[in-house]
């Protein structure tokens, strides 16, 4: 059934970006969530539809409709998965590099959720919708590694909010074009969408999110640097555009490298070796690494061989 939830913006409130200000007083809702209900006409301001990147005012009237559910029709597949670790509130798991993290244009077969709703059934997180049950945050296409898959809706709301206050730990294994000189440093740019081409992600000022990104030295090749990247914040594409815009873009990366790309990778060479939370439902801190794969040692072997 649907459901009609009435909101008044009191002075905390204020000035906050409706999405976010949605999320923040219904429990059950993302921002992203909040956002589709936005651009889909569910949401309206004093009565009028607004953008999700309105700002709300003092005594603001919100009514948000949240429609049926739509029954799922992405397919469980009975494709392998590397299951790091799983119990009954949540799962992680290793993605190889090609997987898809969940369906969308030109992708509904194939993907993390088609394996995941095969091997979970029914019992796999909602709050993300029908395309993205579980999906606590996701990692790109080409990007290998650990991702967290929650089962049930508290599960979901705890590990969003770890997220959210960088809490949740997460690191990256690298390899980048150039020697970076300095051991360590800090990327703290903020990250949105390209002005001019809205396929990609960039450092900028309009309509963007803080991003803080921590990196350190492994080791150095001619020509390349193998680097460990610590996330304070989870923006699209983070680490490939915050590399990149300090003139370090990974290897293999064929949208913000260089245009000639190292087609043995198929990719951006980035694998999430580590994360660390806090367990939802036991308060314990629990933390995973996963081995580097194949494509990753391979390449490293190789610029090794060369210098």
């Amino acid at each position: 059934m649907s459901e009609t939830i009435t909101l008044s913006v009191d002075k905390d409130g204020a000035g906050t970006r409706i999405d976010k200000f949605i999320s923040d007083s219904i429990e059950t809702f993302t921002r992203s969530g909040a956002s589709r209900l936005i651009s889909d006409g569910n949401v309206t301001v004093n009565s009028s539809s607004v953008s999700k990147n309105y700002k709300c005012r003092l005594n603001d009237s919100i009514t948000v409709l949240v429609p049926d559910a739509v029954e799922l029709d992405v397919k469980a597949e009975n494709i392998p998965l590397d299951i790091v670790y799983e119990d009954n509130d949540l799962l992680v798991v290793n993605k190889p590099k090609g997987m898809v993290v969940h369906p969308a244009a030109g992708n509904y077969s194939g993907t993390l959720v088609n394996a995941l709703l095969y091997h979970c059934k029914d019992t796999l997180s909602g709050i993300n919708g029908v395309i993205r049950p579980g999906i606590v945050h996701r990692i790109d296409k080409d990007t290998s590694g650990l991702l967290i898959v929650a089962k049930n809706d508290t599960a979901h709301l705890n590990l969003a909010k770890q997220i959210k206050e960088h809490s949740f730990h997460r690191a990256y294994q690298a390899v980048c074009y150039g020697n970076i000189k300095e051991d360590t440093g800090t990327i703290h740019q903020p990250v949105g969408r390209h002005p001019k081409d809205r396929k990609k992600m960039a450092v900028t000022d309009k309509n963007s999110k803080d991003a803080v990104t921590h990196f350190e030295v492994v080791e150095r090749f001619g020509g390349f640097t193998h680097i460990r990247c610590v996330l304070e914040t989870g923006r699209t594409h983070q680490i490939r555009v915050h590399m990149s815009y300090i003139g370090h873009p990974l290897a293999g990366d064929s949208v913000y490298g260089p245009s000639k790309v190292i087609k043995s990778l198929n990719g951006q060479c980035l694998h999430a070796g580590e994360i660390g939370f806090v367990h939802p439902r036991t308060q314990e801190y629990m933390h995973f690494t996963s081995e580097l794969p194949d494509y990753f040692t391979q390449f490293l072997n190789k610029i090794k061989k060369e210098n």
